[in-house]
């Protein structure tokens, strides 16, 4: 008799254990469910929560963030949006933060045209990628039609 096929959505928590492995019974029952489920669906939520956890609780650093984000969705069984992971991924090269940069990927990939917003480094770093970016109250006004 075949094994049933399991497809899970992995919560934040559920990463997050696995990768910082801070209680080693929940660590190894997360690498468990990773690995015995046929597909791991992980939604860019997910990744942008494990990306601030990451820094902001555990103190990781961008490179150790980056490295885990990329075994991650390098996993032969995950499913994300991969597109959208390396903008983030590239926000996080520069120090700056990963949900910002899957933030402005989705809202391209909307139609929006300019990411706008009041955090002075988010705006920096878009603009730095080459990106149309406004930072909100600067005295330049947004493009019109």
């Amino acid at each position: 008799m075949g094994r049933s096929r399991v497809r899970i959505t992995a919560d934040t928590n559920l990463l997050v254990r696995a990768a910082v492995r801070d209680d080693p019974h929940q660590a190894d029952q997360a690498a468990r469910a990773l690995t015995a489920a046929d597909a791991v669906a992980v939604t860019l939520p997910t990744l942008c929560e494990f990306a601030w956890v990451l820094r902001r609780l555990y103190r990781v650093d961008d490179a150790g963030c980056t490295a885990a984000i990329k075994a991650l969705i390098d996993t032969e069984n995950v499913i994300a949006d991969r597109p959208a992971i390396e903008a983030g991924l590239a926000m996080l090269a520069g120090s700056g933060d990963f949900a910002d940069g899957v933030i402005a990927f989705e809202g391209r990939r909307l139609g929006g045209e300019v990411f706008a917003s009041f955090d002075v480094d988010a705006v920096r770093q878009l603009r730095a990628l080459g990106h149309a970016a406004h930072l909100v109250g600067e005295a330049a006004s947004l493009p019109a039609d």
